[in-house]
């Protein structure tokens, strides 16, 4: 069975233009060309990608950071994630999605183990910092808190409500995202009253918000 190791190498390899593959990596399994056909004249093209992120940003989500330590020498790397879901319970597994054009990702994969911070009512400041991209985004871990997680190494933030410590278990394509699969490792959650009554941070058509429910 492939290692979280060698898992991270074919991972990073997702990213590369064809004739550029990572040494000592297996390829992956070839995607099936799509059947080729004449499109009819009276056929609705797709949803618009405006259309798309309109509806779906009505699908309320909780926020997430997801940290990798650094790799080869760098600097640890960290992004704020919407798309992360629990996936199995045996063996324990979850998942989150990231663009294929991300560049915190690829060094991510190189560490080939993640952690996710979940993020609290009261840290909407954080995600957003998390959130910058380009020149800014080197500066993310400045003037945060944070620890090493037990099992990974990966960065943990100081005063997340939960975590998962995890090992990267599978990629998979999906268009112009990449579904990347965890094995947990390690997790924890805040059982404390405060983190009860604060509630998640819930992100809804492109605004923060909480959980009042929580509160009543």
């Amino acid at each position: 069975m492939m290692g979280h190791a060698g898992m991270a190498a074919l991972a990073v390899r997702y990213l590369r233009p064809a004739g550029a593959p990572v040494p000592g990596a297996r390829p992956p399994d070839p995607l099936p060309r799509p059947e080729l056909r004449a499109v009819r004249t009276d056929e609705k093209p797709p949803p618009a990608p405006r259309e798309l992120r309109r509806v779906l940003g009505r699908f309320a989500s909780g926020v997430t950071v997801i940290t990798a330590p650094g790799a080869d020498g760098g600097p640890a790397a960290g992004f704020a994630c919407q798309s992360f879901a629990s996936l199995s319970l045996d063996p324990p597994l979850v998942a989150f999605m990231v663009g294929r054009t991300s560049t915190t990702w690829p060094r991510i994969a190189r560490a080939g183990v993640f952690c996710v911070n979940v993020l609290g009512a009261g840290q909407s400041a954080l995600c957003k910092a998390f959130a910058v991209s380009g020149a800014q985004a080197a500066d993310k871990f400045e003037g945060v808190r944070h620890s090493p997680s037990p099992a990974t190494g990966s960065p943990l933030l100081a005063d997340a409500p939960a975590w998962v410590d995890c090992t990267v278990h599978a990629v998979h394509t999906g268009g112009d995202h990449l579904i990347v699969v965890g094995r947990v490792e390690a997790l924890g959650a805040d059982e404390g009253e405060a983190a009860a009554q604060d509630g998640p941070l819930v992100f809804y058509g492109s605004i923060f918000g909480t959980f009042a429910a929580l509160n009543q």
